[in-house]
């Protein structure tokens, strides 16, 4: 699987390599907004350059679709100050950087594509490193004047620095904002994020001239059944499908009081008892789909039908499983209000409706795309995740919940980041002001450089410092669970 050796690293690659290097230890210092996605950058260049010196680079529609999406996902820290959605995307991220550097199609390399960069982590620096000892050694007439020209110029920044500075104070406040605080005891840590930028640059370069060839693993096709034998088991597991689906589809149209009467279980425990077993129900499925295919008759058009039309038909049954799942966590968030568990499994579970789908197409036009397909709808979904902001939109349907049924988790609110203080700012006092009072002491003064504060963060401050929380009055605020009581 594995390519000839990369050529030597080129100019361009170090100089880029550096950059992310530096850009690494300047803007990654703590706090995360545009700052990943300006050492992204950088770092994009070091692996154009080095495929362009392997004489890799070719537009292909897939390859810049993986490297604009990646750089896409790179705006969820941008905008967001939760930081789960944006740890989803930044490793979404990765996956599609590895996509893009190998070029993989089929399942073993969408899926083995990550492992590449890590292969190429250490063989990336010292490929680098006998690219810079090249250098030194053609160039070392010239070393002595490029670092007295280094030290000149720091000379004069620092010092024509410092006296604008104590001259005037706006254009110290522009250079506290713009440098960042490079300590002495802080040195490791700086250090420390150089090595992992130049490095992880290195890697990316490296992968990009002489990636592994994930995709001549395939693994070898399973025995093929007979009919009988192959159809009987999906068969009985389509008609019990169609038996449970009918009786969803029953409740579904407004049989919950009777389902109800005959189980003796509340609303709230039919709808949380069966989301689970649902969700795990489609992701069984997913697997026997796969299993189904490896094991599938092979003996020619009249096999290729069977197996479209058995398993077409557990895909499109299993899509009423997926609707049922949902419909079952919507009813649990009506009786308890949404959290960021129930968010994200109702996310996962349209995601794997919508690889259902996208099954079904590959089994009328052909499944060569399917592996990229899914991999993109993956992307897609970590984007589309980010972008909604989900604690916002848990703060606005407990909100709801709250102005319907008089019911509010307090102390799960006060969790939640500051993408939920738009939604929060319309709650009437004195709830407002005991739910936002914690929120705002979170964020604290704004001292975060501008590469390192979300949009997010920004829309919140400004709207606390618009209609600040009551920090003082004749009461206090009580919360535990769903019960909030204002003592005086």
């Amino acid at each position: 699987m594995r390519r000839e050796p990369p050529p030597a690293v080129g100019t361009a690659v170090l100089w880029a390599a550096l950059a992310t290097g530096v850009l690494s230890t300047v803007l990654l210092d703590e706090g995360v907004g545009v700052n990943l996605f300006l050492v992204a950058l950088p770092a994009t260049l070091t692996a154009y350059f080095a495929a362009r010196r392997a004489g890799r680079v070719q537009t292909r529609p897939w390859t810049l679709a993986w490297g604009i999406g990646g750089l896409a996902l790179l705006s969820v820290p941008v905008l967001r100050a939760a930081q789960w959605p944006s740890f989803l995307a930044v490793a979404t991220a990765i996956g599609l950087a590895s996509l893009a550097l190998h070029d993989s199609r089929t399942w073993a390399g969408v899926v083995l594509s990550p492992f590449g960069l890590v292969d190429s982590l250490f063989k990336g620096a010292a490929w680098g490193w006998r690219g810079v000892r090249a250098r030194a050694g053609n160039a070392s007439d010239n070393m002595g004047s490029v670092l007295r020209a280094l030290a000149v110029t720091t000379v004069l920044l620092l010092v024509f620095g410092a006296l604008f500075a104590g001259a005037d104070a706006a254009f110290a406040d522009l250079l506290n904002r713009l440098v960042p605080d490079t300590s002495v005891g802080d040195g490791p840590w700086h250090l420390l994020l150089f090595a992992l930028g130049l490095l992880g640059a290195l890697a990316a370069a490296h992968t990009a001239a002489a990636p592994l060839q994930w995709d001549r693993f395939t693994p070898s096709p399973g025995s093929a059944r007979g009919r009988g034998e192959w159809a009987l088991p999906l068969l009985l597991l389509c008609v019990l499908f169609a038996v449970f689906n009918v009786i969803q589809l029953t409740v579904l149209f407004g049989g919950y009081e009777a389902v109800l009467d005959e189980t003796g279980q509340t609303y709230s425990e039919y709808a949380r008892q069966g989301f689970w077993q649902l969700l795990i129900a489609t992701l069984l499925t997913l697997l026997v789909i796969v299993l189904a295919l490896r094991w599938a008759p092979r003996g020619g058009p009249g096999d290729r039908n069977l197996v479209r039309g058995v398993l077409g038909t557990l895909c499109a049954l299993t899509l009423i499983v997926v609707a049922s799942a949902v419909r079952r966590m919507d009813m649990y968030v009506e009786a308890y209000g949404l959290t960021r568990l129930r968010i994200s499994v109702v996310t996962v579970e349209l995601w794997l409706g919508l690889v259902i789908l996208l099954i079904m197409a590959a089994g009328v036009r052909g499944a060569r795309r399917l592996p990229r397909a899914v991999a993109a709808s993956a992307a897609v979904g970590a984007l589309a995740f980010g972008l909604a902001s989900p604690d916002g939109l848990i703060a606005e349907n407990n909100v709801r919940r709250y102005e319907r049924t008089h019911k509010f988790d307090l102390d799960y609110a006060r969790d939640l980041s500051a993408d939920a203080v738009p939604a929060l700012d319309g709650l009437e006092e004195p709830m407002r002001s005991c739910v936002l009072g914690p929120l705002a002491e979170e964020l604290g003064p704004a001292t975060a450089s501008w590469y390192e504060i979300s949009w997010g963060e920004v829309r919140a401050r400004r709207i606390l410092e618009e209609r600040p929380p009551v920090t003082t009055g004749p009461g206090t605020c009580v919360g535990s669970g769903e019960n909030f009581e204002y003592h005086r």
